[in-house]
Parts: structure tokens; C-alpha cells; sequence
């Protein structure tokens, strides 16, 4: 009976580690091959991990909420497809990363060793890796370059993990407040010199307020982990981004009129449904084409234009978290590959089958606030992008229209469109021109168009 590692799965180019948030199986349970074993979750997504082999569980290296690099052992399954004459595979560091079971026979006469974490030496040279994750915490904690490199690494290569540094900031927060505590007061006159006194802020309380000040009629709940990602990324994006929004109505009535009429065909021809959104998409890229500033982000001084147009689009989840879907590279699709998109993406989203690919290196964001009702929003830029469009809902109104014979009053499907921009590089006549552009495109539509 062989012994299958199963390996923590490689999650996307940037990501570089997960935390095990919920152990499906335990020592001693039969598990068969692509049944879920774990759940995982990034700082983008939540994943489950399918076993490798059918067999029982024999151990389990690590506890939930351990945050583990991509490619380490986290479970061994005792198979029931014996492998014979298989040799020890011993998987190195870069080859774990792509690999997702190694085998080993147990038939072999060598002795059994409890999994043992390895030990690196952390490395000190400027050259040391670091995630996107690990990076952006130090970013917001204030941590420089210098101190990044003392902290111990326990990652593949002596790498820093997120918890690696969380642990460090909690022992520098701890030991700060140890030492601010017990330092007596100096009361001998010091010779005077001609260093220039620094004025020090005092250590604000980390200490949470009793239950008692919430009142007695109140219900308190502790915010899920993707509540609290939701929370971070939108304050850290405010004060980031110099935020302005405008906002213009639209006529989409030629599009209204023309997915009614198309769309009980488009169903029956491509197996599926046509929503407004690849439409909205659609209009959006043609206008991204003609201000490519509006699908850009900010590095410091420099202002980087993205050649591929991918469209992350807003999905409230049943729990009522929000998630932001991204189809790569949306140009290179027509409508009905759009269509197709959009909704395996809108689906994988609610049923939690979202792969953390599906959420990475979006460009430009849409997001349909009409879809509850809303009239019109304010949304918060997704960072590091600097625009995001928000889409009201489309109501029948009285307006007046500009006819052959004069104007006229008519009902039509008016829509209002506002759009929320970094103004740090684009500047109220770009925003205001883009948005013009994207309510041309959706008054215009071919009402005449073919599948």
C-alpha cells in the first residue's frame, strides 16, 4: 500500500501561500480520488483542495488557520492502488510547485520518519523574495526594507510567510509597549547638544472596548475572514486613491429592445443565457480602446498603461460578501464568448468554485448596482486599477426625444451611469469624456445586429 503526499496546489502566479481554513477529512477517514480534502483561502480567494488518490487519511502536517507555502506536504493518503518497485520521489523546492502527489512504496524497506518541518537559515541579502502579500503588509504597517530583512523566514527557501511577519509586528507591538512601560524617567540634566528633538506620538490602545458599552438590545457579530478582506481593501483603497466620481444617464433602449428580441434564440443556439452585462462589457472595451489611461494603475511616480483589457466584474455572494470575477483579456472575445464568460464566472462564484486565477490581474472594473435596485453609486476604486463603473438599473421614463418632425415626448429605458476615478492621473475631463463615450456606445447600439 503506497503512501501519496498530498502537496498544497499552485494558486496563481503571485501567490506564494495559503492558510488551511477547514480540514474536510481526518486521520483514519477513506477518501475518494478528486474529493475535496481541505479548504483554502488566499488574500483573493477561497479554493478547495481535490485528493490525489483514493485511499485513508494516514495524517495531517498541518492545523487549520496555518498559513503554508505552495508546494509543502500537508497530508499523507495511505492509497489503495499499491504501487510496486516505486523508488522515494524526493520532490525539490521549484519541482513541488507544479507537482501535486508524489508516491512513495511502502513496500521499500526504510525505516518511517514523522514529518518534520524544514528549517532555513533566513537570507540577508538584498536579493531575497518576497510575496505581493508579505510585501503589502509591511507597506501598511510601516515596516522598511532593513527590517524585512531580520525576520526569519520559516518558508520554502527561508522565504517570509505571512506569518512570519504578523508574528514579528506582534512581538515588536508587544515588546515596544514592554519597554515604553519600564523605562524610568531620566531626571539628570543632560549636557545640551545639537540634535534635533523628535516629537513622539503615544501607543494608542489596542485594547477593545467591553461588551457592556455596546448596550443590552444588541446583537454582535464577528465580522467572516472574507468580510474583513473586503473591509481592509476598501479603506486601504481610499486612502490611496485620490477618489472622484461622475455621473451621466443613458438611453438603452435599442439594447433593451434587442436582447428581448434575440435572446430566447441565443439560448436555444449557444446553450445560454444572454444577460445585459456582456453587452455592457462590450461597450465598455470599445471605449477603454480610445483612453487607454482609464486601464492603467499607479507605481509611484509612474503611471503604467495595460495592453490587455480584463474586465473584473463586481458579484454580491449569497453571504452577502462581494468577489470580483475577472475575464482576462475580455478585447480578444465577441459577444457571445462575453456572454459565455460572464456567466461561468458569475456561477463558479456563487457555488464557491472560483479558482484564484479567476480573480487576478483585472484592469477595469464594472459593477452593476442596478441589479438590487439602485438608482445610481458611488463604488470604491478595486486597487491597484484607477476607474471602476458602476451600472444603476434600467427604468422606463418619460423623455424627450429629437425627432425629423420636432421634439417629442416618449417613454424610453433610461439607465444612469457614474464613474469613480484615481484622480492622481485621470482628471475630471478624461473621466467625464470616458463615461460620455460608454453612454454613446449603449445609446447606439445595432438594434439590427445578428447573433
Amino acid at each position: 500500500m503506497a503512501i501519496v503526499d498530498l502537496i498544497m496546489p499552485k494558486l496563481g502566479e503571485s501567490i506564494m501561500e495559503a492558510t488551511i481554513l477547514h480540514w474536510n477529512k481526518k486521520p483514519g477517514d477513506h477518501v475518494k480520488m478528486d474529493e475535496t480534502v481541505l479548504e483554502i483561502a488566499t488574500d483573493k480567494v477561497d479554493s478547495e483542495v481535490p485528493s490525489t488518490a483514493e485511499g485513508i487519511i494516514d495524517e495531517l502536517l498541518y492545523g487549520e488557520n496555518d498559513v503554508v507555502p505552495v508546494g509543502t506536504v500537508i497530508a499523507r493518503i495511505r492509497s489503495v492502488n499499491g504501487v510496486e518497485d516505486q523508488p522515494i520521489v524526493t520532490a525539490t523546492p521549484a519541482a513541488t510547485a507544479e507537482t501535486t502527489a508524489v508516491v512513495r512504496d511502502s513496500n521499500v524497506d526504510i525505516p518511517y520518519q514523522p514529518f518534520q518541518p524544514a528549517t532555513f537559515t533566513p537570507k540577508t541579502s538584498g536579493a531575497r523574495f518576497y510575496s505581493p502579500l508579505v510585501l503589502n503588509i509591511a507597506a501598511n504597517e510601516g515596516i522598511s526594507l532593513s527590517d524585512l530583512e531580520k525576520i526569519p523566514g520559516t518558508g520554502n527557501e527561508g522565504r517570509v510567510t505571512k506569518k512570519d511577519i504578523l508574528q514579528w509586528i506582534e512581538t515588536r507591538q508587544t515588546t515596544g509597549a514592554t519597554e515604553q512601560a519600564t523605562t524610568p524617567v531620566q531626571t539628570v540634566a543632560e549636557p545640551q547638544t545639537s540634535v534635533i528633538p523628535v516629537e513622539t506620538t503615544p501607543v494608542e490602545s489596542t485594547e477593545l472596548a467591553p461588551e457592556s458599552t455596546f448596550g443590552d438590545n444588541v446583537e454582535v457579530i464577528e465580522m467572516d475572514r472574507t468580510r474583513r478582506l473586503i473591509a481592509k481593501h476598501m479603506v486601504e483603497s481610499q486612502r490611496t486613491s485620490a477618489h472622484v466620481t461622475s455621473f451621466t444617464e443613458c438611453d438603452v433602449t435599442n439594447m433593451v429592445l434587442w436582447r428581448e428580441k434575440i435572446k430566447a434564440g441565443f439560448e436555444k443556439q449557444e446553450g445560454e443565457k444572454i444577460t445585459f452585462t456582456p453587452l455592457f462589457i462590450e461597450a465598455v472595451i470599445r471605449c477603454i480602446k480610445k483612453h487607454p489611461w482609464l486601464n492603467a494603475s499607479v507605481e509611484g511616480d509612474k503611471i503604467i498603461i495595460r495592453k490587455d483589457i480584463n474586465i473584473g466584474m463586481a458579484t454580491a455572494l449569497p453571504n452577502g460578501n462581494l468577489i470580483v470575477p475577472v475575464i482576462q483579456e475580455a478585447d480578444l472575445l465577441n459577444l457571445t464568448g462575453l456572454a459565455k464568460k460572464v456567466n461561468r464566472l458569475a456561477d463558479a462564484a456563487r457555488n464557491n468554485r472560483l479558482r484564484p486565477d479567476d480573480t487576478q490581474n483585472g484592469t477595469f472594473t464594472i459593477t452593476n448596482v442596478g441589479t438590487f435596485g439602485s438608482l445610481m453609486g458611488t463604488p470604491i476604486i478595486n486597487q491597484p486599477q484607477v476607474a471602476i463603473l458602476a451600472i444603476g438599473t434600467i427604468k422606463k421614463r418619460p423623455v424627450v426625444v429629437e425627432t425629423k418632425q420636432g421634439d417629442s415626448i416618449a417613454i424610453r429605458h433610461m439607465m444612469y451611469l457614474s464613474l469613480s476615478y484615481d484622480h492622481r492621473i485621470v482628471d475630471g475631463s478624461l473621466g467625464a469624456t470616458f463615461l460620455s463615450a460608454v453612454a454613446h456606445e449603449m445609446e447606439n447600439f445595432d438594434i439590427n445586429r445578428s447573433i
